[in-house]
């Protein structure tokens, strides 16, 4: 009768243990849900042309570029805010020619939205992107007058509007009625200058300074941007930025376009190969010209960069 007694009161206490084991563990799954999504990637490029002996002549050269992309993703219910960094540097040298810079650029988006229902693409949007570069720029082969510097220029808008989100479509497209942008160009020089449209210093007739340039500028407009990344063929993915911004206050009509277009041909898990144009059209960036051995502010004009490139790449979260 006592055994009876105690294997009955100790097969009591192993089940409440149980039951209290099982408690403490499902209390704990919920903890251990995260609706951030993380996504780092980084890759290095690098071309080479090599000549020994060669007849048609030809100059050695070899080129890197050095690229990084990282998202966090918070998506949860009517909730989405989405943070990007994009960070790129790429340099080229050539035989009896200095190092010159081919790629240079350090961008952060960050977009807050908000949604009435769980089945709508379309989402209340608050908008923030700044973008600016690392070091020093030139007009080749003039490598004495810096014309951008870090921080000059450096862009900020600042926004609120609304974003449709279509998933299936992998489509991004976001509407501001009302965008502050702010250029900055926090180098004293280019500021007197002038450059990228803030206001230039002011001087007497004998050219003595009577007040230095302003390193901001400050507009109000409307800004439209869309993004879509799609798989076109097996391991080949085309991506399409496009942002067009257009101040009410001053020349009202006039479109500063930043147009990026990428495609990524993916050979395995580790290396790929991309092909790219950049196109940007900016009214206040003037174009510099070198005439008779000298550089001479222009008009602006349309600015294209075109991009090939193979090396590796790394996908962590």
């Amino acid at each position: 009768m006592k055994s009876k007694v105690a294997f009955s009161a100790l097969f009591l206490l192993f089940a409440n243990y149980f039951s209290f084991a099982q408690d403490k563990i499902i209390t704990q799954l919920p903890d251990s849900t995260s609706y951030w999504k993380k996504n780092n990637k980084i890759g290095f490029d690098i071309s080479e042309t090599a000549f020994l002996n060669w007849n048609a002549g030809g100059n050695n050269s070899i080129s890197g570029l050095l690229k990084g992309n990282f998202t966090r993703t918070y998506d949860y219910k009517n909730l989405k805010w989405h943070n990007e960094l994009i960070v790129r540097y790429g340099v080229n040298k050539q035989d009896g020619v200095r190092l010159r810079k081919t790629d240079d650029a350090l961008v952060f988006n960050s977009t807050f939205g908000f949604r009435k229902d769980t089945v709508s693409n379309w989402f209340y949007s608050a908008k923030l992107n700044f973008n600016t570069q690392f070091t020093d720029g030139f007009a080749y082969p003039d490598t004495e007058t810096a014309i951008s510097k870090f921080f000059a220029p450096a862009y900020i808008f600042l926004g609120v509007g609304t974003e449709y989100i279509n998933k299936e479509a992998k489509l991004k497209l976001y509407l501001s009625p009302l965008t502050q942008k702010t250029t900055l160009v926090l180098n004293q020089r280019l500021a007197n200058e002038g450059a990228y449209g803030v206001k230039k210093a002011v001087y007497d007739e004998f050219g003595n300074l009577i007040s230095k340039g302003h390193k901001s500028r400050t507009e109000l407009g409307f800004l439209i941007t869309a993004q879509h990344k799609d798989e076109i063929f097996r391991n080949m993915f085309l991506e399409n930025r496009l942002s067009l911004y257009s101040d009410y206050l001053k020349n009202f009509g006039n479109i500063d376009i930043n147009w990026q277009l990428q495609l990524d041909l993916v050979v395995n898990e580790y290396v790929s190969a991309n092909i790219g144009t950049h196109l940007i059209y900016d009214d206040d960036i003037k174009a510099k010209e070198e005439v008779n051995g000298e550089q001479v502010t222009v008009g602006p004009k349309i600015q294209l960069k075109q991009i090939l490139g193979v090396g590796l790449t790394y996908t962590f979260k």
